[in-house]
């Protein structure tokens, strides 16, 4: 069965990080992220950009487009990974390893009820478009 994990942090904090304290979280993520392919269970991941260039589309009809994301949270949705887990204790145990390299973060682990793969797109790097 395929689970979202959804990587929430505070964004001031991760902001606040130095280039290598970054680069260390994300070595070690990697890591996780190696283990997790070798399996064969990593579907597509993302770290997504700062929420100041995030907007919401609500409403009835076309929508209203406004700045957000609008949380009632102090964390903001940061990355997203999917996975295929045998059962809901294995996406926890995932969320645990990734967790564990980044013990700040919350990890919301929810199934994935359709999953489109879409085409695929290339790999990109902070401050790379794809």
């Amino acid at each position: 069965m395929l689970y979202a994990i959804l990587a929430y942090h505070v964004e001031e904090e991760v902001a606040s990080w130095t280039p290598e304290e970054d680069a260390t979280v994300m070595r070690d993520l990697n890591k996780v992220h190696g283990r997790l392919n070798e399996l064969g269970r990593l579907g597509p991941a993302a770290r997504l950009g700062a929420t100041e260039g995030a907007c919401v589309l609500r409403g009835p009809r076309k929508g209203v487009v406004t700045d957000g994301p609008f949380t009632e949270s102090k964390e903001q949705l940061l990355g997203f990974y999917i996975l295929d887990c045998a059962d809901r204790d294995a996406a926890i145990s995932a969320a645990r390893d990734l967790r564990q390299v980044n013990p700040s973060a919350m990890y919301e682990i929810r199934p994935v009820k359709l999953y489109l793969p879409g085409v695929p797109f290339p790999r990109t790097e902070d401050g790379v478009d794809a």
